[in-house]
C-alpha cells in the first residue's frame, strides 16, 4: 500500500471519529462526513489523484474549526504540510459571523494555491448541499445571500484550477436559476 493511500484512509478515519456526532443542517440531516468526503473527492478529481496532502487536508478541513482537535494534533498525525493547509482555511471563531465572512473574501486572493483549491471545493460542496437538502430554517433570501457570498470568496480563488472552477460555476448557475439570482458568478 502506498504511503499516500494510507494517509488518505487514516485521515478519513480520523475525520469520521472527530465529526461522529455532527450532522449537516439540511432537511435530510446527513452525516457531516459526507461533506468532507465530497470535498476530498472534488480535490482528488481536480489533481488527478496526485496531491494526497490536499486530499487529506480536504478531509480534515473542518477539524480545527468544528471539533476539539488541536493544530499540534494534526501535525503529529498528518504532518506540518497538511496541518498548515487546514489552518489556512480555518475561520477564527472569536470573530462574528459577518466578520469571518468578510475575512474569507479578503483573504482568498492571498491564500496558497492549495488553500484556494480547498476553498473552491468546500464552497462547491456547500452550494450543492443547499440545493439538494437546504437547511430547514433558511429563507430563500438567506440561500441567495450564501450563494452570492460563496461567489465572492471564489472570485479570489480563481486561476488556481479549471476543473474546480467549472464545478463551482455549474452548481452556482443551477442554484442561481433555482433561487432567482440574476448576477453571474
Amino acid at each position: 500500500m502506498s504511503e499516500a493511500l494510507l494517509q488518505v484512509t487514516r485521515a478519513l478515519d480520523f475525520a469520521a471519529h472527530k465529526h461522529v456526532h455532527q450532522r449537516r443542517k439540511g432537511a435530510t440531516a446527513e452525516p457531516y462526513i459526507n461533506h468532507l468526503a465530497d470535498v476530498a473527492r472534488l480535490l482528488a478529481a481536480a489533481t488527478g489523484g496526485k496531491d494526497a496532502v490536499l486530499v487529506v487536508a480536504g478531509l480534515l478541513h473542518d477539524t480545527l474549526e468544528d471539533t476539539e482537535t488541536a493544530y499540534d494534533e494534526l501535525v503529529a498525525e498528518f504532518g506540518v504540510e497538511v496541518a498548515a493547509v487546514v489552518a489556512e482555511v480555518t475561520d477564527d471563531k472569536t470573530l462574528s459571523s459577518a466578520e469571518r465572512k468578510r475575512h474569507q473574501v479578503a483573504h482568498a486572493p492571498r491564500a496558497s494555491a492549495r488553500a484556494r483549491m480547498l476553498k473552491l471545493a468546500d464552497k462547491t460542496s456547500n452550494l450543492h448541499s443547499i440545493l439538494s437538502s437546504p437547511p430547514v430554517d433558511w429563507s430563500r433570501q438567506r440561500k441567495q445571500d450564501y450563494f452570492r457570498w460563496a461567489r465572492d470568496v471564489v472570485a479570489g480563488c480563481r486561476g488556481v484550477n479549471d476543473y474546480l472552477e467549472r464545478e463551482f460555476d455549474r452548481v452556482w448557475r443551477r442554484g442561481a436559476a433555482d433561487l432567482g439570482i440574476e448576477d453571474a458568478p
